[in-house]
């Protein structure tokens, strides 16, 4: 056991220490160097804003400020901004990101999507104007004409023409519906007559 101290007092023994340690110093001193210069530690890229820009435009300054990106399909679609353009980017605009990090884009469609025309033929207006909501279409107008049953639907219209149930329009469009008023027509007076 006193051999043991012996040595660790031993010159030899502290010349040994001081080269680990010294290897161990230079090894971290260079491993931290090549983080710092393949990581591009403390370098950072300011995101520009992209909203409204086109892909085309996009893609331009996407390369110019070393970065990469990816296209995310967009569902609804946004009449505040362009089509095909660019209405949401994560990470955000004025963000501080390393060289070549991915930004993701979601683009604004060409449109609304298509909904279809729920079944409101013989329905009360009111609950076809919330048949209607539910899907995304609003009434613009109803008509009255002389049918019997007061406020119920007969037609539907949609910019002048008629249109069915499961006819597809596309989403917030505005629609005109036709609902009797409550009288009888003469057609219908005639020929209740008629069979008697």
């Amino acid at each position: 056991m006193r051999n043991f101290f012996n040595f660790l007092k031993s010159r030899t023994f502290l010349i040994q220490l001081g080269l680990a340690v010294l290897v161990l110093i230079i090894v971290i001193f260079v491993t931290l160097r090549y983080l710092n210069s393949t990581t591009n530690h403390g370098e950072f890229v300011e995101v520009p804003d992209f909203s409204k820009k086109s892909v085309m435009d996009m893609r331009k300054s996407i390369e110019e400020a070393g970065l990469r990106y990816e296209v995310l399909d967009s569902a609804n679609y946004n009449p505040d901004y362009p089509r095909f353009s660019i209405i949401e980017q994560n990470p955000v605009a004025g963000s501080k990101v390393k060289e070549n990090r991915k930004i993701y884009f979601t683009v604004n469609p060409s449109g609304y999507k298509k909904v279809t025309v729920p079944q409101i033929i013989q329905v009360t207006k009111r609950n076809a104007s919330s048949m209607l909501k539910a899907v995304g279409l609003d009434v613009q107008r109803v008509t009255y004409v002389d049918e019997l049953g007061k406020d119920m639907v007969y037609q539907i219209k949609f910019k002048g023409k008629y249109i069915k149930p499961g006819d597809k329009l596309p989403k917030t469009s505005k629609i005109e519906l036709i609902c009797g008023n409550g009288t009888i027509t003469d057609r219908a007076i005639i020929k209740s007559e008629s069979e008697d």
